[in-house]
């Protein structure tokens, strides 16, 4: 097992990803499982993808389990924790990757709609985390990682770029306040599985801009997040961006 990360009493990690159905989530979830922890596999709708992406865990030899509900409700959120709990043991590590992208120009936006963005990105983790927070302090050790994304967010995505930058904060406050004990640090990831509507025009515009020449995968989304859980016990309030060097401008 990697040395960055292992319970105080020897055991298996338990990890718990949310939105681990598909994509992002899905990468993040069997590299956890390949590099040594268990995992719960959280969805809110996916069913079938989910116990898909749990089924290939347990073929890598890991135990794993499905857990349903709507992160952006405290009380689903409770639920599913137990259940991962009930399942699996104590969560050592927390995966806060579930949220909402969507464009929303300003000048039409409403209220709820910027709620919207809010509750899921930015009240979805501070909910997960206020749920496995007991155990891991109970355990004394424990690890967070929100994916969150560039503080400049582009033309059109004002509400979901202002939720991002939240989350970011929330990472940096919640590691000061619960050091020694939890680490707690998110991912940035650049240029990853772009909307089916983009342009091939402005796919090669981005393209342009990234020095290591090629797009982000899943699977380099997936690395990062492993090396914050395993690689390293010295790092927290770190935002490590993933994007091939397209924050160099």
């Amino acid at each position: 097992m990697p040395i960055g990360f292992a319970p105080n009493n020897g055991r298996t990690p338990v990890a718990l990803v949310t939105g681990a159905a598909c994509r992002v989530g899905r990468s993040i979830a069997l590299r956890l499982a390949r590099d040594g922890a268990d995992v719960a596999v959280h969805f809110r709708t996916s069913a079938m993808e989910a116990e898909a992406v749990a089924a290939e865990i347990r073929g890598l030899g890991r135990r794993s389990v499905t857990v349903a509900g709507d992160h952006t409700c405290p009380d689903q959120v409770a639920t599913f924790v137990r259940a991962a709990r009930e399942a699996l043991g104590p969560v050592d590590v927390l995966v806060n990757n579930a949220s909402i992208y969507s464009k929303t120009p300003i000048r039409a936006a409403t209220a709820a709609q910027f709620r919207g963005f809010l509750d899921a990105n930015l009240m979805g983790p501070f909910h997960c985390v206020q749920a496995v927070l007991p155990d891991m302090l109970a355990g004394r050790g424990g690890l967070i990682v929100n994916l969150v994304d560039d503080v400049r967010p582009p033309t059109g995505y004002v509400p979901y770029g202002v939720s991002k930058a939240a989350l970011v904060a929330l990472t940096l406050g919640l590691a000061r306040e619960l050091a020694p004990d939890v680490r707690v640090n998110a991912v940035c990831p650049g240029a990853v599985l772009l909307p089916g509507d983009t342009s091939e025009e402005r796919r090669e515009a981005i393209l342009r801009k990234i020095p290591l020449g090629r797009m982000g995968t899943p699977e380099d989304v997936a690395a990062a997040v492993s090396f914050l859980v395993f690689g390293s016990d010295y790092l927290t309030g770190h935002v490590l961006t993933v994007d091939g060097g397209r924050f160099l401008g």
